[in-house]
This record gives structure tokens, C-alpha cells and sequence, in this order.
């Protein structure tokens, strides 16, 4: 809102003030006429000495500091003084240019400068879906588990476990930089297997970590620090939108290679293998070890072998991530299959994993980083630094969450739960699927929707253009990434009917 305009045309004239709807101008009040003479003539003075008119104007806003900006062509301003008083702003001393134009700016802020960020894509999902009053409305955004009635799910086995935890009257002492052994321990055998060679011989290189971002946070930075080759990293197009973010952060450069086919809403394995035997010697690849975030598309086994043939005839470094171990198939060891493959095959490799997906532990922060080293004194090194970088980024994990892991992973009885209530919810999202896809058929739809049950785990690439997805949110309450991607969490045996029809109705 423009607050004041000020005419200034002497040093010390006195001003009065005139109220234009909201602007205030303000001009040198009427003297007599041998006051205003005497001004006139010491401004002839004054206009000789320097040589020009120093007439300008001032304009400020509303909680603005006044600047001077040159209205005609910017000039020099060697001195402009103002004084906030009662009656508003007032002039000081002033040697300015010809026709100045004095402009506000926003009082100083240390953090003024600071852009608005945009809007994380998921949150904006979350927020039309509460906005939404439709009784029947879905969301299909959540990247988290949820039951058969469509409300979060806690595993009784998780349930089982806290209460243990709490019961053994543990202090709430620091954990270890590394954190809690029994929990570390216990995340290899299951990542590796209990009877992996790098296990039985010391070699891997673990620490827990603020889950799974928090493990590829510090991975990243160990290897923009100590991996001795290219810091590009090369991630698959799509992958989970985070990726990206953190590896630059840690000092990564991002480089992509295909895998999503849209044509066949498949993999693209011919693409993926041509960028790999492409790509620098010793280039480091993100791998999902499974259920491939967003796309849902998994290589098989046989193409997991090429894979690995092709990455170690080029001498590459795998990078997994496997956030949905148990949770893709309701298999632990089959979902492990790539990286249990790599590890057979003596590659050089680094795991991140997170327990929010087939644990339901999301709040609870709990994952873990390691490294599969050449010896257990390689091992020893590794450690050392891998405690050096996680020092300053967090200092300690938390250890709530890791005892409840560390417990269902360590108690026969617990873990035996676990991996059924974790096949249950597998099994769930599998059935979703098929259902999903049985009533699209029944509708009579002509599009092969095959595709919806051959991918695996949380999340299906439906295929639906961006055009296709607006029109589920704004005509019928479905609510979903834009690029086609589902959470298949959010279906139930409630709305998966009501589901079909509405993508019938925008595909046709």
C-alpha cells in the first residue's frame, strides 16, 4: 500500500500534508512572500554551486525503509538522510541527483531474501483429500500401510515387542555413534543372510541410522568422501522423488539411466543394460532391491544376473536400496535375491535399508547403512570414518524404535509373528491388486490392465496420463500423484469397485 509521496525542493523546508485517497502528499507549506523569496534565492545558490536541479521526489510504503532510486537515469546519491518521527518521515540532509524517485523497500530481515520454497507434491495430495467433503472420496497418495477399513496399522507382533522393551526397564541413555549393536547385528543377517560369507567373516561394515533416508544421507556422503572414482551417482528413471534431493545435497552429482518403459508400462531392461555398458568404468548405480518406488516394476531373477554381469564386466559399484524387504512378496529372502546375488558374486556394494514399511515403524525412525568390505581390517577403517561422518550430521541414532526391531528380529517367538503379520499385509496389497484389475476387465474396459498385478509392493504405475488423473480428483474424490503413480495401500475391499469405475470412466 503506497503511504506517503513527498515533493522535496529545499533543505529544511517545513511540510504540510495533503491526503490523496491513500496517498499522503506532501508539500512545502505557504510562507510569506519574503520567506519564500529568500528560499528561492538560496536555492539559486544552491542549484549554482552544483549545477543542477535537486528536486526529487520521495514515496514510501507501509513498513518500508526509503530508498533512493533515479526515476529518469540512475545518479548518484551521496547523502540521504531521513527521521522517523511523530508526524511520519522527514527530511534531512540531502545532496541527490536530478529528479530522484525515493522507493520503499521492507525494513531489513536477515532472512528477506529467503524464496518460498514449492509445495511437496504428496502433503499438497494429503490436503485436497481433508478438503474434500465427499463421504466416498479415496486417497491414493499415502505411502504408508493401511488396513482392509483404510486406518493405519500397527503390527501386534510391534505391539508385542514395545511392550517387552518397556517392561526390561531400560535406561534412555545414548546409543552408540553406530548404534545399537544387537539391532545392527541382527539388520545384516537379515539383509545378507544369516549365513552370508561377509557375515561369518567380519566384513560389513554397519551403523544404524534415522531410517532409510538417513542411511542414504550418510552413504552418500561416504562416498562423495571417500569413493575412489566418479561422485556421479546414476539413479533410475523414475525413482522415489527424495533420491535426488539427498544425493545432491551430500555432494553427489545425479545422473539418470532408463528403466520405466511407458510404452509397455514395463521395464525398459534393453535401455537399462545399453546406459550401464555406456556409462564410465567404476560408475556407481542406485539399484532397488525391491519393489521399485514409484513404478512397482521389479527386474526377474534372470535379468537381475544380467545385471550383475553386466555392472561387474564394467566394474561398477551398487548402491542398494531396499526399503520393502518382506513387504514386496511376504518373502524376506526373496526380496533380498538381487542383493544376496551381488554380495555371492563378490561386488562392491553398500545396502541402506529402513523398517518403516514391513515393520509399520515409520515414526520411529529406524534403519541402518553398511558396506561390504574386502577384510575385516578394510571393515575396522570403514567404521572409523563412517563414525566421523555421522558425528556431526546426528550424533547418535534414537533407540526406541531400534529395541523394537532389535526385539522382533532376536526373539524367536517375535519373529516368527512378524513374518506372518508381514506375508498378511503383502498378501493384502496383492489382492488389491487383482481385485482392482478384475473389476477394470468386468467394466468392459479395452485397456490390458496386466500390468497392475505383475508389479510388485506398495505402489503401480496405473499408467493414466496427468489429464486423466486431474479428472479422478476434481470429478470423482480420487486422489493421487499426477504422474499415474497409486498407493495400492489405499485400497480396500470397500472402494476398489468404486475405484474401477471412476478410472473406466476417465480411460475409457
Amino acid at each position: 500500500m503506497l503511504a506517503g509521496l513527498y515533493s522535496w525542493r529545499s533543505e529544511g523546508g517545513c511540510w504540510q500534508q495533503k491526503e490523496y485517497r491513500d496517498v499522503l502528499a506532501l508539500r512545502p507549506e505557504d510562507e510569506d512572500e519574503e520567506e519564500e523569496e529568500e528560499e528561492e534565492e538560496e536555492e539559486e545558490k544552491k542549484k549554482k554551486m552544483r549545477g543542477r536541479d535537486d528536486s526529487f521526489t520521495l514515496c514510501f510504503f507501509d513498513g518500508f525503509d526509503p530508498v533512493a532510486v533515479s526515476s529518469d537515469r540512475k545518479m548518484a546519491v551521496d547523502s540521504l538522510l531521513f527521521n522517523s518521527g511523530m508526524d511520519g518521515w522527514s527530511a534531512g540532509r540531502a545532496v541527490v541527483g536530478r529528479r530522484l524517485l525515493v522507493a520503499g523497500t521492507r525494513q531489513s530481515s536477515t532472512w528477506g531474501a529467503v524464496p518460498q520454497g514449492p509445495p511437496d507434491a504428496i502433503l499438497g495430495i494429503t490436503e485436497a483429500f481433508k478438503a474434500d467433503s465427499f463421504k466416498d472420496k479415496i486417497n491414493l497418495g499415502v505411502g504408508a500401510y493401511r488396513d482392509d477399513k483404510g486406518k493405519p496399522y500397527v503390527l501386534p507382533s510391534v505391539k508385542a515387542a514395545e511392550s517387552k522393551v518397556v517392561s526390561s526397564s531400560l535406561d534412555k541413555e545414548y546409543a552408540g555413534i553406530t548404534g545399537i549393536p544387537a539391532f545392527t547385528a541382527s539388520a545384516a543377517k537379515l539383509a545378507y543372510g544369516a549365513t552370508s560369507p561377509l557375515i561369518a567373516q567380519d566384513r560389513i561394515a554397519i551403523t544404524q541410522t534415522i531410517s532409510g533416508t538417513g542411511a542414504l544421507r550418510v552413504a552418500a556422503a561416504f562416498l562423495q568422501r571417500f569413493y575412489p572414482h566418479s561422485k556421479t551417482i546414476h539413479i533410475p528413471t523414475p525413482s522415489w522423488a527424495n533420491h535426488a534431493a539427498v544425493f545432491k545435497d551430500a555432494g553427489l552429482t545425479v545422473e539418470k539411466y532408463r528403466y520405466y518403459d511407458q510404452r509397455t508400462i514395463g521395464l525398459d531392461f534393453d535401455g537399462l543394460l545399453q546406459d550401464m555398458q555406456s556409462a564410465a568404468d567404476k560408475s556407481v548405480f542406485l539399484l532397488h532391491a525391491c519393489a521399485h518406488n514409484p513404478t512397482g516394476v521389479d527386474p526377474t531373477q534372470d535379468q537381475w544376473r544380467k545385471i550383475a554381469q553386466v555392472m561387474k564386466q564394467k566394474g561398477h559399484f551398487a548402491f542398494f536400496d531396499m526399503a520393502y524387504q518382506g513387504f514386496a512378496s511376504g518373502d524376506i529372502h526373496r526380496d533380498a535375491f538381487a542383493l544376496r546375488y551381488f554380495a555371492e558374486q563378490d561386488m562392491p556394494l553398500l545396502l541402506c535399508q529402513s523398517f518403516a514399511k514391513n515393520m509399520g515403524l515409520y515414526g520411529e525412525r529406524v534403519g541402518a547403512f553398511s558396506v561390504a568390505c574386502a577384510s575385516p581390517e578394510e571393515k575396522k577403517r570403514v567404521d572409523s570414518q563412517i563414525k566421523i561422518l555421522v558425528r556431526p550430521l546426528y550424533s547418535n541414532p534414537p533407540v526406541h524404535g531400534a529395541r523394537i526391531a532389535s526385539a522382533i528380529m532376536n526373539d524367536p517367538q517375535l519373529n516368527a509373528q512378524w513374518l506372518v503379520e508381514l506375508k498378511a499385509m503383502a498378501d493384502r496389497i496383492i489382492e488389491m491388486r487383482a481385485l482392482l484389475k478384475e473389476n477394470l476387465e468386468k467394466l468392459g474396459s479395452k485397456h490390458d490392465w496386466s500390468h497392475i498385478t505383475s508389479q510388485i509392493g506398495m505402489f503401480a504405475y496405473t499408467g493414466l496420463k496427468p489429464d486423466q488423473m486431474e479428472k479422478l480428483a476434481k470429478e470423482h474424490s480420487v486422489y493421487a500423484t499426477k504422474d499415474g503413480r497409486i498407493s495400492v495401500a489405499g485400497i480396500t475391499s470397500d472402494n476398489v469397485k468404486r475405484l474401477a469405475e471412476c478410472i473406466y470412466k476417465v480411460t475409457g
